[in-house]
């Protein structure tokens, strides 16, 4: 099939379309930047900001399916800058689908906009958007995800939305590698009693979610206008996993701790801070990064499974040993 990827420089995006390129998928890359590391796989690549509408429908155009990766993650930040990338261009993506006459749209959402800093524990898709928002990540993410599952089967376009949760493995350039950094400049602080369970998925599994979904995503089929979450379906222990990553990178364990309500209130008194004075860097602590921390956010993946067929390819066992190769080669400077 004929595929598009936009944020296909990014972490999920690259595993993305090399899936598609193994498999012999054509596929046109759409990213921000350059990255030489996707000429190299033989695909075509266009370099543009998809919150300009006409680039939106410039590389949408012959497309059988587009799968729209491409956001802005964070703590902090504008309004305006998380709105502009993650709602806006999206709405300009399902535009430039709908004008081309593209038949799916897979769209990477993220759990986080269901989440309002309370437990979940094996929730699953029956559970509502929040009644307040804790960072304006998740409020624009749930806003794309709400628009672009609305236009199922408008114009023969039909979409559905995935929230892979913590997406990790290896050429990560941002979650474990800023774990890493905290943990080595002693700002790493276990927030809470230690025992919240978490749910993440490996970057592989996470790709081929996304090709099971659009090949499901057929008319009359029950992914059409679906929320999926997806994991390696077993929770574990956020920090014990932590420690676990940083044995990996040759780190002590955590040992320095702060309750939930001491973190919740340094990030509220922060997050004023910055606000007043304007300032654009990121907070140490956010409510909801305090939340995140120490809170329970596990989910019930029955509905991909039932759905369109998803398993974990690659276990989490199998996952750290891969993971665990590529921070030996970093530490001996191969």
């Amino acid at each position: 099939m004929r595929a598009l990827v936009t944020g296909a420089g990014g972490f999920l995006g690259r595993y993305l379309v090399e899936q598609l390129v193994a498999r012999g998928d054509r596929v046109r890359c759409v990213s921000r930047g350059y990255y030489p590391a996707l000429e190299s796989l033989g695909v075509e690549t266009v370099q543009g900001d998809l919150r300009d509408p006409d680039m939106a429908a410039v590389v949408c155009h012959g497309m059988d399916v587009v799968f729209h990766c491409a956001a802005v993650a964070g703590i902090w930040g504008s309004w305006d800058h998380f709105h502009g990338i993650n709602t806006l261009a999206t709405q300009d993506v399902v535009a430039g689908c709908l004008r081309s006459s593209v038949g799916r749209l897979v769209y990477t959402s993220s759990p986080s906009v269901t989440f309002d800093g309370s437990d979940q524990d094996g929730v699953d898709e029956s559970v509502p958007y929040p009644g307040r928002w804790l960072c304006h990540y998740q409020h624009t993410k749930a806003l794309a995800e709400q628009h672009v599952l609305e236009v199922n089967g408008r114009q023969g376009l039909l979409t559905c939305a995935l929230r892979p949760h913590l997406i990790w493995g290896p050429r990560d350039a941002h979650l474990i590698p800023r774990l890493l950094q905290r943990a080595r400049s002693g700002q790493l602080r276990r927030v809470g009693d230690g025992t919240n369970l978490v749910d993440m998925i490996y970057v592989d599994n996470a790709a081929a979610a996304h090709l099971m979904a659009a090949d499901a995503l057929t008319p009359g089929s029950p992914v059409a206008g679906r929320a999926y979450f997806l994991s390696q379906g077993e929770a574990v222990n956020c920090w014990g996993w932590i420690n676990e990553i940083l044995g990996l990178a040759g780190l002590p364990p955590v040992k320095k701790s702060i309750s939930f309500r001491a973190a919740w209130r340094v990030g509220a008194v922060l997050e004023t801070i910055y606000r007043t004075l304007g300032w654009t860097s990121e907070p140490r602590m956010t409510r909801f990064l305090a939340s995140q921390l120490a809170k329970n956010h596990y989910f019930d993946i029955g509905r991909a499974k039932s759905d369109f067929g998803y398993v974990p390819q690659v276990s989490t066992a199998e996952g750290m040993v891969r993971l665990a190769a590529e921070l030996s080669a970093d530490k001996s400077g191969n």
